[in-house]
């Protein structure tokens, strides 16, 4: 395998399926599915999954809610889709540890980077919902913060396109994907990959980001054992 610990990064949306809103059970089986076929093979396996498809904290500022009661919100959403995914891996046999940026008693631990460790060498799945723990934060800074504080060897960011495009393909059929990126290639080329807070993180700390289509079967697998099938920034 070329990386033995990761941290997958999901957005909420995609839990929606072809749905409007809330949570697909087919979409939530085939991740499930995918995670579980790392996790036999051994790779350590941590995951930070987003909100949209419950609430956006942004949104609801842009309509006149207080920001920070907003962005708690959102926390509370990136929980539920957590826990979606924690009763739907242990049910397929998967063993988990839920961590919280926010401490929610009895549902989650408040997230300890230590205790998130031992959980990984104990051949548990690592989920950490909540965000950071404080507002003005994405959940892509979520996932980047924990990442570098498990010591992930790679943000393995999945979404419904294969990779980062010139423009967006979905758009412009024109589009030209990249194999690869340096941070400064793609800061220079204004892509947005993440929010800037968390690329920054990432290119302080040296963690490379792939992003990939986690929506076709085997991809996962295929990623951590370094098939060329993404975008890789470094």
């Amino acid at each position: 395998m070329k990386y033995k610990r990761i941290l997958l990064k999901l957005s909420g949306e995609s839990l929606m399926g072809n749905q409007s809103y809330g949570i697909s059970s087919d979409m939530l089986e085939m991740y499930c599915n995918e995670i579980k076929q790392v996790y036999s093979q051994g790779v350590e396996v941590a995951i930070v999954i987003g909100g949209g498809n419950i609430y956006r904290g942004l949104q609801g500022s842009a309509k006149g809610m207080d920001r920070v009661q907003g962005d708690y919100m959102g926390m509370m959403a990136t929980m539920i889709n957590s826990l979606a995914l924690q009763g739907e891996l242990e049910r397929n046999g998967v063993k988990t540890e839920l961590f919280g940026g926010l401490s929610i008693e009895p549902i989650a631990k408040a997230f300890s980077r230590r205790r998130a460790i031992e959980s990984l060498e104990n051949n548990k799945v690592v989920i950490i919902g909540g965000g950071t723990g404080n507002p003005f934060f994405t959940t892509d800074t979520a996932s980047t913060l924990r990442a570098i504080e498990i010591k992930a060897d790679v943000i393995l960011k999945g979404t419904r396109v294969d990779g980062i495009y010139t423009a967006d393909p979905e758009k412009d059929p024109t589009a030209k994907k990249y194999e690869t990126l340096s941070f400064d290639e793609a800061l220079s080329k204004k892509l947005k990959i993440m929010d800037l807070t968390a690329f920054a993180l990432c290119r302080e700390n040296n963690l490379p980001i792939y992003v990939f289509d986690m929506n076709q079967k085997g991809n996962l697998q295929k990623v951590v054992q370094g098939e060329n099938i993404g975008t890789l920034v470094s």
